[in-house]
């Protein structure tokens, strides 16, 4: 008789447990409906408080925006030379801390009379590159036929050279448009009169001449071969001849080999060119920019952020009058 009772009394328990469920359920969705409610009916109330204290703020930022000058940047794209990264870092390092600093005196030194500290900080940072995977996928493919060559070495020189030397951004923020670009000009001569790198330059430019001289000494002394060995193809009239050509000591060199070293020379003479129009300061410098005007990002404009603090103001304000209430009502 009692097993015949058990479902029937478990079957009205899962009953009871599920109604309990969805009244549950339903009391959730209750809470969450009066909730929403509550907070409509908090906003209908003030809702006017609301949109006073925006226009409000949006008045105010607006004065303010007109009334607070204008501030000024200006980004100089610059490249050190002679491995002078370290000292680049170092020097507008220096040149910051006496910003802070107010040093007129090393100002004065620098050729700044009657420098204005005002809103004036200097900054530095590498310039990112893109990098893309397929062209430089390409790139090494175009670099494997050079590999049994001697172009590859400097090749490799030049790109190791361009990968651990990058172009660096140097910042300039002021309020006197007129002060900064000239700023601008005094900082990038100082940076460069270091006596050290300058004479390191030096050497660097007349070994690079003396390479030209002695490269176009060489390719002269090349092309006067070349010339011979036509001329005497074109006088034996043999277009079988050997492709050797016998030197005043006796020495036979192949003629490929000639025009591969007069390829090297003229290789070698356009990189010392490049190199005497790079290096021509211990920092070169890539692009002087303009005076430009610093544009403040959304939240940091007056206009919008006063607006924000009068309403987030006013609901702090009404938290604490809520909190008050239900403190008084417990007690």
């Amino acid at each position: 008789m009692a097993s015949n009772q058990s479902p029937s009394t478990q079957n009205n328990s899962d009953e009871i447990d599920l109604g309990q469920l969805f009244q549950l359920i339903g009391r959730g969705f209750n809470a969450i409906f009066r909730w929403f409610l509550r907070v409509f009916l908090y906003f209908k109330k003030n809702l006017l408080i609301l949109i006073g204290l925006v226009i409000v703020g949006l008045a105010i930022g607006y004065g303010l925006n007109q009334i607070s000058s204008k501030k000024y940047k200006s980004e100089v794209i610059v490249k050190p030379q002679l491995e002078s990264k370290n000292y680049l870092y170092d020097v507008v390092n220096e040149i910051q801390s006496n910003i802070q600093a107010k040093d007129t005196m090393f100002f004065k030194a620098m050729g700044i009379n009657g420098i204005d500290f005002t809103g004036l900080k200097i900054q530095i940072a590498r310039v990112a590159e893109v990098s893309n995977s397929e062209s430089d996928l390409k790139y090494l493919e175009l670099l494997q036929s050079f590999e049994n060559t001697d172009a590859i070495a400097d090749i490799v020189r030049a790109e190791l050279q361009n990968k651990s030397s990058f172009n660096h951004r140097i910042t300039i923020y002021y309020n006197n448009a007129e002060f900064g670009k000239e700023f601008a000009k005094k900082v990038m001569d100082y940076i460069n009169s270091n006596t050290y790198f300058n004479g390191l330059l030096e050497i660097h430019r007349t070994n690079a001449q003396n390479r030209i001289a002695q490269d176009e000494k060489l390719l002269k002394q090349v092309d006067e071969i070349i010339v011979n060995y036509t001329n005497s193809l074109a006088q034996s009239g043999n277009s079988n001849s050997s492709d050797k050509i016998i030197l005043d000591n006796q020495e036979q060199v192949n003629i490929a080999d000639i025009f591969e070293y007069k390829t090297s020379l003229i290789r070698d003479i356009e990189t010392k060119k490049l190199e005497l129009e790079e290096r021509t300061a211990p920092v070169s410098i890539i692009n002087l920019g303009q005076t430009q005007v610093e544009h403040k990002s959304f939240f940091g404009k007056s206009i919008v952020l006063i607006p924000i603090i009068f309403i987030s103001t006013f609901f702090i304000f009404s938290a604490l009058i809520y909190l008050n209430k239900k403190s008084k009502s417990i007690m």
